[in-house]
């Protein structure tokens, strides 16, 4: 059984980063906004701030780091999704309003996505 997690976000204070933690494993995730073209890209650090990948774009449904083959990188599915089914896009309007950055889990586990129980995805 797969369970979402939803990261606690504040998009609208782009560039910002966080801290992560999948598994035992921690890393810096980067959130960067584009505004000529509407867009955000992730940046993708290790525990000691050295980059892995910077400007992966954001897609709506697509994971981030898909296409990477590397075992440093975080093996979990992050991707931003609308839940509520209003739209399809990542932009300003969107992105934190109805679009939200989600860790999939398909182990039934909830992930630590930096957010307090309160914020624990519903079953």
């Amino acid at each position: 059984m797969s369970s979402r997690g939803k990261f606690d976000l504040d998009f609208s204070e782009c560039p910002f980063e966080f801290e992560a933690t999948f598994g035992t494993d921690s890393f810096y995730i980067g959130i960067n906004y584009n505004e000529l073209g509407d867009f955000y890209t992730a940046d993708l650090y290790d525990v000691s701030h050295n980059p892995m990948l910077l400007g992966e774009k954001l897609v709506y449904g697509k994971c981030l780091w898909r296409r990477m083959v590397d075992e440093r990188f975080p093996m979990v599915d992050i991707l931003p999704l609308d839940e509520s089914g209003q739209t399809h896009e990542v932009t300003k309007a969107t992105l934190g309003t109805t679009v939200f950055l989600y860790q999939d889990s398909a182990d039934g586990d909830e992930p630590d996505t930096g957010g307090d129980d309160s914020d624990s995805p519903e079953s």
